[in-house]
């Protein structure tokens, strides 16, 4: 697998296996397994998601050594502010069964919770998450569905710089404003949905690259995103398209097919507004 470098000098695989929306229980524990025995290293999950404890068996259950595995988790709407956010990281690990994770990351800028007042929350939220990265607890920290302006009121008081903003990220919507903002302060991108909708299978531009390359769709978007230099997260509960997912390695998508799937914007679905979000 390989990897991209981070802001704190660590590494990161350059694809991760998401598991939002895989129920806990049976289902996220066989689609971890079945990922990392496809070759995955990069396992992300979240507290909202609710599968923590499956997605800690499976990595149990896999045998493969901690310190190959990049974990990431994040802390819910709920617990922003210092004391609720320092509850959050041990509750996580609890979950997880883990000593610490490779990555931890505020899940929404702006919750119904906060709203008005989300600089000082999520200042609150990063102090407690510098303070777990000296203890060990976490080893990196970033953001998801920030803005620039949310970064920016991050920025002003963050003593680690966030390595990571993870973000709705694929050919439909692009989000350029934040691309742009995150690769001038060197935040890597991590795109969560990078398959956007179901939509995006039903391309005709998109089957007719796949024919061209001998790969399927999924692989062309996978691609596109790693040439951009995103992390893509794709989730799956099918081993077969689990394996499918990662098998990215062995072509290169041409200029002129990049450009074309950067004009698919709206194709399948534009990122929502996180500071209207209702939750």
């Amino acid at each position: 697998m390989e990897s991209y470098p981070l802001n704190n000098g660590m590494t990161i695989p350059v694809v991760g296996f998401g598991t939002w929306q895989a129920a806990n229980g049976e289902i996220a524990e066989q689609s971890v397994l079945s990922a990392l025995e496809a070759g995955y290293r990069h396992i992300d999950t979240a507290a909202r998601y609710e599968n923590e404890e499956s997605v800690g068996n499976a990595i149990r259950q896999s045998g493969i050594p901690r310190e190959e595995l990049f974990v990431t988790t994040k802390v819910w709407n709920d617990h922003h502010s210092y004391e609720k956010t320092k509850q959050a990281i041990d509750d996580s690990l609890n979950r997880l069964g883990l000593d610490y994770v490779n990555l931890y990351l505020i899940h929404w800028p702006n919750p119904l919770e906060i709203r008005g007042d989300y600089p000082k929350a999520n200042a609150e939220s990063w102090r407690a998450m510098e303070e777990a990265v000296a203890l060990g607890k976490v080893k990196a920290i970033g953001v998801s569905n920030f803005h620039p302006h949310h970064l920016t009121e991050l920025l002003k008081t963050a003593k680690i710089k966030p390595v990571v903003n993870q973000i709705f990220l694929n050919p439909s919507d692009m989000q350029p404003e934040i691309v742009s903002f995150c690769q001038e302060h060197d935040i890597l991108l991590e795109g969560y949905s990078p398959l956007g909708t179901g939509k995006i299978f039903e391309l005709e531009i998109l089957q007719e690259m796949a024919d061209k390359y001998q790969k399927s769709v999924a692989q062309i978007v996978l691609k596109w995103s790693i040439q951009h230099g995103f992390v893509p997260l794709p989730k799956s509960v099918t081993p077969s398209r689990i394996a499918e997912n990662i098998d990215l390695f062995d072509f290169e998508l041409s200029s002129a097919d990049m450009i074309t799937i950067d004009g698919l914007r709206g194709k399948a679905g534009y990122a929502v507004n996180p500071d209207e979000v209702e939750f």
